[in-house]
């Protein structure tokens, strides 16, 4: 059989086409074939396959240069052709290049899995003498409709549309019919498709182009011509859709046992549909135990990247504990934590944690015998056996910090083998974890089923940092910089910057093999979810690195970044001094205007002299961190209260310094972030403070930009394409112009908030301006909810009243349900994709229903490093399910905003 491929591709001088045949969808294992060219516009293969009928091959094109392939085509959805036509003998295929395209998200799981799923139908096998094979994408078609195509010939119903030859979905959204031309005798077939649709009788949808024409050329018998045709587009309204975000363990049923678990997530999915709601948006569901105390309820801190919180097990999808009395004591601790009006999360664990231990000594002896437990076993040994344990040995030594480990500060290769042999002691160790993440994968995939038989979305998050006490830093260190922090720089949330504790990666190293940890850790995640939100984008693009002896963000750099010179810094007009511009810049009239008549005794304890100006801190006291140490060493919480604003105090005087040394070049130098509000600025002349502007405003929004952006190129395509799910991101803060350059380029949705612009020009978004390739809410679980954010400002809600709703008069406090609802309205009526609204916006549009604390309902505060991390809904799913009312007032907003 031959297959002679041809496409139309512009190359320039160098440049070379290849075409990459992927058996089994393995691209590592993919055929190349050189192209050949007259006028390098035209391209053109010759393959001789020893394919059978019905066999499927799948290759993509790519341009080589020098033997380096410089670009390649999208790879979400490569080219596919079905050998359907039995006599085929001969292939003459005619394609397009195929880029990311505009509408990519259409491609995504979120839509062909869920919005607009439907019945796949196997095409055929068809006999024809002379084939015409039509391939098109149709990203448009709703769930209910199918493709089909017609023309002026009779084999395509001679334009009725209802006589229309049908198509087969081959793939997402690709649509491909065989076409019997044995008797044709035209030259040229004019044709055109057609949506139908398959549940009732409506006026057929054609295609908004003129007729598209084929030339046929001379065929013999068992020739086969394969046309790729461009895009069919259809008057169809784009997909709108509007969803809900709340955090898996806020969730409340009647019959949860104190935090949300799997089954309640089943049960919110049920709400989403019955309200019109498509999407359901949560915050990370892995396992963040290090502590065993509520510092662990911190979502955003997991020891593994794979394996789910063991809280948020469904303890009713499990078979009973057979002991009577023991069934009794957890039915009365279910009821007593259920009936919390926040989460106990250490009893919760705890109780859980029994609850498991005691059904895994009941089931223990039949678990493997299980298949399915067997089969994932096999499936995620690679992470589980590490998981595991690593989890052994946490609770054997009393810490999740491995470096404090008496030995294991590493998995030797013999002792994973060991756990992975059902024969062993070592696996009877370990092989609670494995049950556990076992109850937990199975729960968890039945919930995604669930959503996407209801048409709807579950949407993930993809924290930007792993724990330096997990086990990705234990066993792949090399992937990380254990020596620094992740963090970011000073904002709204927190003027000190955040310290999230994380280690920072190793980039390099993950890029020097196709970024293979990110592909496994998102591979995973696809299955539980078809969107993902990608927390703090920025990080893909630089991170802001903080030196591990710090405590607070200011000290930190952004990461990769071009740092400054001498000579750079120089040629501003500053003249540069390294002593004077790097230290702690700390004198009596500082310390006077900071301590008063305590600065003698600061002086005494913490400083020694430097020069005839200056002071240094003692070397016992010379880091934020030893700072921290000898507040944490005080006798009494009492103690530490009173000194607190001390603590404070030494650590700003730590970071008083104008520039920040290069952690990688010594000789190289970052202008020190927001140190316009320090002491060190406000010594320097006038003249000196404008030349320093300059320099600090020329550094941080213009120096990198280009350099970012090919950092970001390097790592997000290849995660982008991992899989098919819905990429959003969260891209606020400190953004630096390339960052919406690389969104638009990989089609990411970004997260646009009212209250945040991303104009610095105006103080409140305008909704209308929203690109439509975005994600809209109101609040996140970083920020104050609607209603507290109506009453902390009153001079700012005031303006926003005025100018955004266009109303006189004073605006009402606290915010009425009425007044919440015209602005929930006017987000969903805005041109974003999405708009997903936390569940406390969505019910502070009731007055009856929702919380009357509004404080209460706040998820996170930033700016506190050891927030307790504990709000669930005062109601339950079922209270919520049950009031009409509410329900159908949120379902008719979303059918009257256009979001179905």
């Amino acid at each position: 059989m031959t297959l002679l491929f041809n496409i139309s591709y512009r190359t320039v001088f160098g440049e070379e086409l290849v075409l990459n045949i992927v058996p089994d969808n393995n691209a590592t294992a993919k055929e190349q074939f050189k192209m050949t060219t007259l006028n390098g516009s035209e391209w053109s293969c010759s393959v001789n396959s020893m394919a059978k009928p019905g066999a499927v091959v799948n290759y993509f094109y790519s341009v080589m240069k020098n033997g380096v392939e410089v670009r390649k085509e999208w790879a979400v959805e490569s080219h596919r052709l079905t050998l359907t036509a039995v006599k085929g003998v001969s292939y003459t295929i005619y394609d397009n290049w195929i880029d990311n395209p505009e509408d990519s998200y259409m491609y995504s799981s979120a839509i062909t899995e869920c919005l607009a799923a439907r019945k796949k139908a196997e095409a055929k096998a068809v006999e024809y003498s002379k084939t015409v094979k039509v391939k098109v994408r149709a990203p448009q078609l709703r769930g209910n409709e199918r493709l089909a195509i017609m023309g002026n010939i009779k084999e395509l119903g001679g334009w009725e549309a209802l006589k229309a030859h049908p198509m087969t979905e081959q793939q997402p959204n690709e649509w491909v019919a065989d076409i019997d031309v044995t008797n044709v005798t035209a030259d040229t077939i004019e044709l055109k498709f057609v949506a139908l649709d398959e549940e009732t009788d409506y006026t057929p949808l054609w295609e908004n182009s003129n007729n598209r024409r084929i030339e046929l050329p001379k065929m013999n018998n068992g020739d086969v011509v394969v046309y790729e045709l461009g895009l069919a587009f259809f008057s169809i309204y784009p997909v709108k859709a509007a969803g809900v975000v709340v955090p898996v363990f806020s969730l409340r049923s009647e019959g949860s046992f104190g935090v949300g678990d799997f089954g309640d997530l089943k049960m919110m999915v049920d709400w989403v549909a019955m309200t019109g709601q498509r999407i359901l948006q949560i915050l990370p569901i892995n396992d963040t135990n290090i502590t065993h105390t509520w510092t662990d309820s911190y979502p955003y801190n997991s020891i593994s990247i794979y394996a789910l919180h063991p809280q948020y097990a469904d303890l009713r999808q499990l078979p009973e504990l057979k002991d009577k009395a023991r069934r009794d004591h957890y039915a009365a601790l279910q009821k007593e934590l259920n009936a919390l009006p926040q989460i106990d999360y250490e009893r919760v664990n705890n109780a859980k944690m029994d609850y498991l231990r005691e059904l895994y000594a009941q089931e223990e002896s039949t678990l493997g015998k299980k298949a399915d437990f067997k089969a994932f076993f096999s499936n995620n040994k690679e992470w589980l056996v590490p998981y595991a344990a690593f989890c052994y040995y946490r609770d054997l030594y009393g810490t999740a910090t491995f470096s404090q480990w008496p030995d294991h500060h590493s998995l030797p290769d013999k002792e994973r083998e060991a756990m992975a042999k059902a024969s062993t002691a070592m696996y009877k160790k370990v092989a609670f974890w494995y049950y556990v993440q076992y109850v937990l994968d199975t729960q968890m995939r039945a919930a995604h089923d669930h959503a996407r038989e209801k048409h709807v979305i579950l949407k993930g998050d993809i924290p930007i940092g792993i724990s330096r006490d997990g086990v990705e830093a234990w066993v792949e260190p090399r992937y990380f910089n254990l020596n620094g922090q992740a963090g970011a720089p000073p904002d709204a949330f927190s003027v000190n910057g955040q310290n999230w504790g994380f280690p920072t990666y190793n980039w390099d190293e993950m890029i020097s093999d196709g970024c293979s940890w990110w592909v496994r850790r998102f591979t995973k995640m696809a299955q539980y979810f078809d969107a993902y939100r990608i927390d703090h984008v920025l990080g893909f693009f630089r991170i802001w690195e903080i030196p591990i002896d710090a405590v607070h963000g200011l000290l930190g750099q952004f990461s990769p970044s071009l740092g400054m010179t001498v000579e750079e810094i120089e040629s501003y007009g500053i003249r540069f001094n390294e002593d004077r511009y790097t230290r702690p810049f700390i004198t009596d009239w500082t310390l006077d205007r900071m301590f008063g008549e305590k600065a003698a005794m600061v002086k005494e304890q913490f400083l020694d002299r430097l020069d005839d100006e200056r002071y240094q801190m003692k070397p016992e006291f010379d880091t934020q961190r030893k700072v921290e140490a000898w507040y944490k060493e005080m006798k009494s919480e009492e103690c530490r209260m009173k000194n607190e604003d001390l603590r404070d105090a030494l650590y700003a005087m730590i970071s008083c310094v104008l520039f920040v040394r290069d952690r990688k070049d010594s000789k190289k130098f970052h202008p020190r972030i927001g140190v316009q509000h320090d002491f060190i600025y406000e010594s320097l002349h006038d003249s000196d403070k404008y030349l320093f502007n300059r320099l600090y405003n020329d550094y941080f929004y213009r120096r990198n930009n280009q350099f970012w952006y090919y950092e970001a190129m390097k790592k997000l395509p290849r995660l982008t394409e991992a899989t098919r799910m819905l990429v959003c991101a969260e891209d606020l803060g400190m953004v630096p112009d390339c960052v919406p350059w690389v969104m638009n380029q990989l089609r990411i949705l970004s997260l646009e908030i009212q209250s945040m612009p991303k104009d610095d020009k105006v103080r409140f978004g305008h909704l209308s301006r929203n690109p439509y390739r975005s994600v809209c809410t109101i609040s996140t679980h970083d920020m104050s909810t609607l209603r507290q954010w109506w009453d902390e400002d009153y001079e700012q809600t005031q303006s926003y009243f005025n100018t955004m709703l266009h109303r006189g008069g004073a605006a009402p406090h606290p915010l009425p349900g009425w007044l919440a609802k015209e602005i929930v309205m006017r987000h969903l009526t805005c041109p974003s994709m999405l708009c997903l609204l936390s569940l406390q916006d969505w019910l502070s549009m009731d007055e009856k229903l929702r919380l009357p604390d509004a404080n209460a309902e706040r998820i996170n505060i930033p700016a506190n490093p050891r927030h307790y991390w504990r709000y669930r809904m005062h109601m339950t799913i079922e209270q919520l399910m049950a009031s009409d009312e509410f329900n159908a007032n949120v379902k008719e907003m979303i059918l009257q905003s256009g979001r179905k």
